[in-house]
């Protein structure tokens, strides 16, 4: 164990020196000229983003960058291989801005992304791409081809299941897919490429029994298990080769090579193989959801059918058709309810909200994707070489209306999504504890598993939201009130991002305010001063509202009367206020917090970084003497 324990950390440190891309220092607007190496439209959100490979203009390393553009800054031929030279606002990778957010920055390390920005002016185009016809355009050209037939959502998600473009889907059709925990049919991975997969088996095992002479002198799994296998490969890279496909596709394989050998194709042994190959190539995939939850969804399968109440159960019986239909029936709702149950946990942790209805809502949606959808959606493309197409892309169109209906109804149900505010490690470690321990054992022990899960749960009941919320570059505050309802922010711009990250941090879905309509807050120009009364006393906060602070006595006796000061900017004067100075110096350091006033906790974004490479260096600012 200790000598496995050691390889791992070998392999991820191994991985991060072979292609993490330290982030350009600050910020800056550069002009660049660069390689465009991929591109990826959003009709829904009306931009486009192109992975860039530059010249960083201060050091003249090479870097990657990602842009993002407005529709009418695009240019049609900035495609994949060309050249273009553009201006663009680069900030480095962010970090969570609050603790337990998405850390975009670790994953930005692992993909080489140095920066990120959004375009000022257009784009212009010094070179085409010199290669037609490569994956990458046929991918975009297979895109739009879906999208012309059919336009909105629905075409937005069968371009997502023909060349994993999902930039079509609009903002609320999104949602509504997340909280009827129908999001996973969005992104093309285990389901997609086993439906391409099992479609190329079926039909090359079928076609090649009609030749006798074949059948009768070559084993036809071993082939058609060939043709699944190249099926898979050649959707993989059509649809971009993202991680989450190629994991899919590796498990495939292994189901595929499993099959050839006459072995059960799917066990715990099989999917301790996949785990492996996974984490050698991709040992930072092990700390992500995608991971997380594709492979415990397939441990939650394997476990449940391997259980002797279960194979009693499905086994093999005289009975009318109709009875059989109903215990398959009844045993895809009870593998639904599983799945849900063991990755609810999961999402809690990484995105503190899970859809209820999940399960009753995938006994549709999965069948309808798989055996409805796919199939019609591959036949009009077929049908479309002669001209034919008309009526498969009706049928394919119709089946994602009905889709997106039930996601929008699952969704619009009462309390259909419950939402916690962030979860700690040492619960999220007992969750999986307890469904490792109930999935790898056999018999009665195997019930002990229940223990740690259940400490686990009941910890979630007592979560609590914090009370304050500070982001990382002291721009914003947040004051989440005492029922848990509504949230008071110091900034609210066009941009949503900061009020849902505080909302996902919070555990709430109610409204944001403006801080100066807080009960009882005292604002001017430069200040606000605000009371929050928590655990039988009150708890009086000074923010800056702006850069600019008050003068040095004026500031010092500001100070003095409060319990916490926040500003953005540092402040030179003698602040000492009787609880926390939450300045540019200490946020640097620190990164965003969280304040927990009743139990005088903070909980702040550097916790959880460590001596990473992508978190930032340690502050060069000087220990205050005071």
């Amino acid at each position: 164990m200790a000598l496995m324990v050691a390889a791992g950390c070998g392999v991820v440190w191994a991985k991060s020196w072979l292609v993490g891309a330290p982030a350009i220092a600050q910020a800056m607007a550069p002009r660049l000229k660069g390689l465009v190496l991929d591109r990826y439209t959003q009709p829904a959100e009306r931009r486009v983003r192109l992975i860039l490979a530059v010249r960083e203009p201060a050091t003249g390393r090479a870097i990657r960058v990602r842009i993002s553009l407005p529709v009418q800054a695009d240019s049609p031929a900035a495609v994949e291989g060309s050249v273009v030279r553009l201006r663009a606002r680069l900030m480095p990778p962010s970090p969570p801005r609050l603790p337990g957010g998405y850390d975009f920055a670790r994953a930005a390390w692992f993909d080489g992304i140095a920066a990120t920005g959004s375009v000022l002016g257009g784009v212009e185009v010094v070179t085409p791409a010199p290669v037609e016809g490569g994956l990458a355009v046929w991918r975009h050209a297979l895109a739009n081809h879906v999208q012309k037939f059919l336009p909105g959502s629905a075409g937005g998600i069968a371009a997502a299941f023909a060349s994993g473009d999902r930039g079509g889907i609009s903002q609320a059709d999104e949602s509504a897919m997340r909280d009827s925990g129908l999001t996973h049919l969005l992104s093309v991975s285990g389901l997609h490429v086993s439906a391409v997969v099992a479609g190329a088996y079926v039909l090359a095992l079928r076609l090649l029994a009609l030749w006798p002479w074949l059948a009768l002198r070559v084993r036809l799994p071993v082939v058609a298990s060939a043709f699944g296998g190249l099926a898979g490969v050649g959707y993989t890279l059509l649809t971009g080769a993202q991680v989450p496909t190629v994991r899919s596709c590796l498990g495939a394989l292994l189901v595929l090579a499993a099959v050839a050998l006459g072995r059960q194709p799917l066990s715990l042994r099989l999917l301790a193989v996949a785990a492996l190959v996974v984490m050698l190539l991709w040992p930072e995939a092990v700390v992500g959801p995608s991971f997380q939850m594709s492979f415990g969804s397939v441990l939650a399968i394997i476990a449940l059918h391997e259980a002797g109440p279960v194979r009693a159960f499905l086994a093999r019986r005289d009975e009318g058709w109709w009875i059989r239909l109903a215990r398959h029936g009844a045993m895809l709702l009870l593998s639904g309810l599983v799945i849900e149950l063991a990755l609810m946990p999961i999402t809690f942790f990484h995105f503190h909200r899970a859809g209820v209805y999940g399960s009753l809502a995938n006994l549709i949606a999965i069948p309808l994707t798989t055996f409805v959808t796919m199939p019609l959606l591959a036949l009009a493309l077929a049908l479309d070489l002669v001209g034919l197409g008309q009526v498969a892309w009706w049928g394919c169109g119709q089946s994602l209306d009905l889709l997106l209906a039930i996601a929008r109804w699952t969704a619009a149900r009462p309390d259909a999504v419950t939402q916690l505010p962030t979860m700690g490690a040492a619960a999220f470690l007992a969750f999986l504890v307890g469904m490792l321990w109930l999935a790898l054992w056999q018999g009665w022990v195997r019930l002990l598993g229940l223990v740690p899960a259940v400490v686990a749960a009941m910890s979630l009941a007592m979560l609590k939201a914090p009370d304050v919320l500070i982001t990382g570059d002291g721009r914003n505050i947040g004051l989440v009130s005492e029922d848990g309802r509504s949230l008071a922010m110091l900034r609210q711009g066009r941009s949503t991002f900061t009020r849902d990250a505080m909302m996902e941090a919070a555990g709430m879905a109610g409204v944001a305010v403006p801080l100066d309509a807080w009960p009882g807050a005292e604002c001017n120009a430069g200040f606000c001063r605000v009371t929050l009364r928590r655990a039988g006393r009150d708890w009086r906060i000074l923010i800056a509202r702006g850069k600019a602070l008050a003068l040095g006595p004026t500031m010092t006796q500001a100070c003095a009367s409060v319990d916490i000061v926040v500003a953005q900017q540092r402040i030179f004067a003698p602040c000492r206020p009787r609880g926390l100075r939450a300045d540019e110096p200490v946020l640097y350091r620190t990164g965003g917090m969280a304040l927990y006033l009743g139990s005088g906790r903070i909980a702040t974004v550097a916790q959880s970084q460590g001596q990473h490479p992508w978190w930032r260096a340690p502050s060069g600012w000087p220990e205050e003497e005071d």
